[in-house]
């Protein structure tokens, strides 16, 4: 009995105590404090910018707070900020253009107004801006083309300006190159750390019984918190006057101080599974239906006036010019066509340093193929450079090189590499020299924070050359188009890079500012980030306009 009596005493001890709990438990319940979480499916993928590179202060880009405030109010380009889909992104099918009040004739020198209106994959209107439209006016049969600004009126809608410059007729054509979903990705893989562009480092050494050790390992820069880096990281090459600092991840067997050589590596797409959708080359660069009339464009006796002789400090229009039988009438300034004579003329007594990529060094070439007796001597650098040409008869000499890194060349000696301020503070400068330079299309893997720091260095050195030699004849090459439309080059961000570089030497005297975006963008033929011999040859002439005025 006794035994029982314990085991009821302690059955009840536990049937009340668990009697106590679910009490406690269903008060916990009634009071909201304890719930049970429903699971929800997780929400579509949100494009938000996650920019390691905003913790970069103005002062290490090199520049006033005030100017970076000026600089991001220039670059604001408008979209997104909630949630997108692919279905709300804009359509190309089904975005159209029309023409304001079109008329059966117009006149050389009238305007059209154009108006662009962007539609999602349903058909709806879009009631936010941010779209990448170009526009332009053409006509192939006469080898004419001119450009038109889009105007964004960030409601959905958009417009253009065409001026009519040509007699005969002509057709718009509008192409939706990016959709504003599109441009808030690039924003936001541009300002992360993500290294969409890689490049290798080529060490060299002595080894054990007069042998040779060699290593690739791989480099790229530094720049702001989480830049690229690897687990044995790293040497570091820092830049004495510019302070870039280029590192690369350290060899197993030799020192740092035995670099070699540089090259390109491989390209890394940062896209996710739902943002390559909008990549897709059936949304990309795609021309938009339209009114699709020819415009007849009718003489006009007023004629067109004179334009001034060319020379620093002349504001570029829209449009710069237009061409008309492959050849580019300029809105700049009176240029004129140079045959390979006068070019021999205008070099006469010059240096000429080109500086900068690929897209300049066809500059050197075409000048190399063009003026009669120019040279090029053998430095054994092959076309990676640096290279030079002479004609001594006239006593012409033409000097090209890359710009520094970050570059995407083929391997090539890492000692050839200079950064365009430190070759700039090397060159005595005066009447009889001309410094044309370019940096763009191997900038655009890196944040836009790390372009305008190097824009900045450039800047002081071009500010010092021409206190020091003021009758300096320097020309700043624009961007091309690229042709490219994708994550890793867009002509949206050699856009934005040509806004930065537009802006920041906006002030300063004697500079010239050579717009080749235009007459690469508006060509009736297909775009190439390495035009063809027209629009170089345009381009030369417009160049030696500037160094030989008339």
């Amino acid at each position: 009995m006794g035994s029982n009596t314990q085991v009821y005493g302690l059955r009840k001890y536990v049937f009340f105590t668990c009697s106590i709990w679910i009490t406690f438990c269903l008060s916990l319940w009634q009071m909201n404090c304890f719930q049970i979480r429903k699971f929800h499916l997780p929400s579509p993928k949100q494009i938000l910018p996650k920019n390691s590179s905003l913790t970069i202060s103005a002062s290490e880009m090199g520049i006033s707070d005030e100017e970076w405030e000026s600089l991001q109010k220039a670059l604001d380009w408008p979209g997104p900020d909630l949630q997108i889909t692919l279905d709300l992104s804009t359509s190309p099918v089904h975005s159209t253009f029309s023409t304001v009040e079109p008329k059966k004739s117009y006149k050389v020198g009238d305007n059209i107004s154009v108006i662009i209106t962007a539609r999602d994959h349903n058909k709806n209107l879009k009631r936010y801006g941010g779209d990448f439209f170009k526009a332009k006016l053409f006509n192939s049969q006469l080898k004419a083309s001119v450009y038109g600004e889009v105007v964004d009126h960030r409601n959905g809608t958009y417009s253009a300006v065409l001026l009519l410059p040509w007699e005969g007729q002509a057709q718009v054509f509008v192409r939706l190159e990016h959709s504003s979903e599109v441009v808030q990705i690039l924003k936001k893989y541009r300002e992360s750390s993500f290294p969409r562009s890689h490049y290798k480092g080529y060490f060299g050494g002595a080894g054990p019984n007069k042998t040779r050790i060699s290593e690739v390992v791989e480099c790229n820069i530094k720049w702001g918190e989480g830049s690229w880096s690897k687990s044995n990281c790293c040497c570091e090459y820092k830049d004495i006057k510019t302070g870039t600092v280029w590192q690369c991840e350290r060899p197993k067997k030799l020192p740092c101080d035995k670099l070699v050589y540089h090259s390109k590596g491989g390209l890394e797409n940062p896209l996710n599974t739902f943002e390559k959708q909008f990549f897709a080359k059936t949304l990309t660069n795609v021309r938009i239906t339209g009114d699709t009339q020819i415009i007849n464009i009718l003489p006009n006796t007023a004629g067109n006036g004179t334009r001034e002789r060319c020379r620093s400090g002349l504001k570029t229009p829209v449009p710069a010019g237009f061409y008309l039988k492959d050849v580019w009438k300029s809105f700049v300034c009176n240029t004129q066509q140079f045959d390979s004579a006068q070019m021999l003329k205008c070099l006469q007594n010059k240096i000429v340093y080109m500086i900068g990529d690929s897209t300049t060094r066809q500059w050197f070439e075409f000048f190399e193929s063009k003026v009669p007796g120019l040279k090029r001597m053998n430095l054994q650098t092959r076309s990676y450079g640096p290279l030079m040409a002479v004609e001594l008869k006239n006593n012409v000499i033409i000097h090209w090189r890359p710009h520094g890194v970050p570059l995407r060349f083929s391997v090539m000696p890492i000692t050839n590499l200079h950064y365009i301020s430190n070759v700039i503070d090397n060159i005595a400068g005066g009447p009889h020299v001309v410094v044309v330079f370019t940096i763009f299309a191997h900038l655009v893997f890196h944040p836009l924070t790390f372009y305008v720091h190097e824009v900045a260095k450039i800047r002081q050195s071009v500010v010092a050359l021409l206190s020091r030699a003021p009758q300096t004849t320097i020309v700043i090459k624009s961007g091309n188009t690229a042709g490219y439309k994708d994550i890793f080059q867009s002509d949206w961000y050699i856009l934005q890079e040509i806004i930065v570089m537009q802006e920041m030497f906006r002030d300063i005297d004697g500079v010239i500012y050579f717009d080749i975006w235009q007459m690469t963008s508006c060509h009736y033929l297909t775009e190439d980030l390495h035009p063809g011999p027209v629009i170089i040859a345009n381009a030369i002439s417009v160049f030696l306009s500037y160094v030989c005025p008339v």
